[in-house]
């Protein structure tokens, strides 16, 4: 079933397609950059087994077997650099019209400590810190236009509490919502959080973002507390104290890595410990009564801010039927609905309403799901599976 399909990825600052650009996935030298009134950021991402657009694009990165990423199983990696911007200073203050500035050169990525605005920087105690975001408010998630809950198959819930349990017990939302969320605090989400530049290293895969931060960061990290170590600090992050300590700063430029083992894009299913979901079966129209297969179907990464709902960056995986794209890569004509959005189910020609699933419930059972979880994940470290923190506020 999953042949049928091919991945385009692409990234903006909003949620409008219109302002997207294609991502060159695998690519190890090419990085996609990203500008608004908001963020000025630079994006990589890496899928295993990547069957999509552009049809060029390597099955593959050199990036899965760097690190320990070749002994976790990871699948996928979103890797951002970014700066964001003080809203009062620049524009409307919106970043979500499609205007974007002009990219940023690669000078301009060096940590903003050490650029022209460096008499700005926090590099001691004594200089006032620089506004920005607090880290109870950057959120990073998924979210969804129109419901999903008569899609999600059965055992999603069960799925859902593994994921909050053993992957991010930060994560909060609603996917039965009439718009579907789920957000996390960026700061325990992401499994790699920089300080500073990073690298972009084609012998790593592209951008690569080791847990801490150059000289100036790994200082500006401790002098908060914040543990040098991924999933101690993901662990630390969870505390209200700990929220309180970070913050965001305008004009700051961060490196953050997302990637684990659990969504594999090649197969399109949900894999977690002891649990998995193929998710075409129910997004293809299996398990449905009398639905029409849709013509592409998405999942949307979001950094947002909590407070004001402004968004910074949008990274959207869309998935399209193999017959509606032509060989050079292109869409089919008809395939892009408004603002270059592909369409809807509901609106293209002949489509049926959606209907409801009719599960098979002897395939599942939530009480043997959760043994199996539990199974597999007992005596495993924190460093190799989420926090386990339940002190979540």
């Amino acid at each position: 079933m999953a042949e049928k399909y091919l991945l385009l990825t692409t990234t903006g600052p909003s949620h409008s397609f219109s302002t997207h650009q294609q991502v060159p996935v695998n690519d190890p030298e090419q990085t996609v950059k990203v500008s608004s009134d908001l963020i000025d950021a630079e994006v990589c991402v890496r899928v295993k087994g990547y069957r999509g657009l552009p049809r060029t694009a390597p099955t593959g990165s050199v990036y899965f077997e760097s690190g320990g990423h070749a002994g976790r199983g990871d699948l996928y990696s979103i890797a951002v650099r970014f700066r964001l911007k003080d809203p009062g200073l620049a524009g409307n203050g919106n970043g979500n019209d499609g205007e974007q500035a002009d990219d940023p050169g690669e000078e301009d990525w060096q940590p903003a400590d050490e650029g022209e605005d460096s008499d700005d920087s926090n590099s001691s105690t004594s200089t006032p810190p620089r506004p920005g975001v607090p880290a109870t408010d950057l959120q990073f998630g998924n979210d969804f236009d129109h419901p999903i809950r008569d899609r999600l198959p059965p055992g999603f819930g069960t799925a859902l509490n593994i994921v909050k349990w053993w992957i991010d017990p930060g994560l909060d939302g609603d996917p039965y919502a009439d718009r579907p969320y789920l957000y996390g605090p960026a700061l325990s989400s992401f499994n790699a959080v920089h300080v500073g530049g990073g690298e972009l290293d084609p012998d790593k895969g592209g951008l690569w973002f080791d847990e801490g931060g150059d000289e100036e960061g790994i200082q500006w990290r401790r002098e908060r507390g914040v543990p040098d170590d991924a999933a101690a600090r993901m662990k630390w992050a969870l505390k209200a104290g700990s929220k309180e300590a970070w913050t965001w700063e305008y004009g700051r430029t961060y490196g953050v890595d997302f990637f684990n083992p659990y969504i594999d894009f090649h197969e399109f299913a949900l894999r977690l410990p002891g649990f998995s979901l193929p998710i075409m079966k129910y997004w293809d129209g299996q398990g449905l009564r009398n639905h029409k297969p849709k013509r592409s179907h998405q999942l949307r990464y979001v950094l947002r801010n909590r407070v004001t709902g402004q968004v910074y960056l949008v990274v959207l995986f869309t998935l399209l039927l193999a017959e509606d794209v032509n060989e050079d890569g292109t869409l089919k004509p008809g395939m892009l609905g408004a603002e270059g959005q592909p369409p809807d189910e509901d609106n293209l020609p002949g489509s049926e309403p959606e209907l409801e699933l009719e599960p098979d419930e002897e395939d599942f059972s939530e009480e043997e799901a959760l043994r199996e979880a539990r199974r597999k994940t007992a005596g495993v470290g924190v460093s190799e599976a989420g926090t386990g923190e339940d002190d979540v506020d």
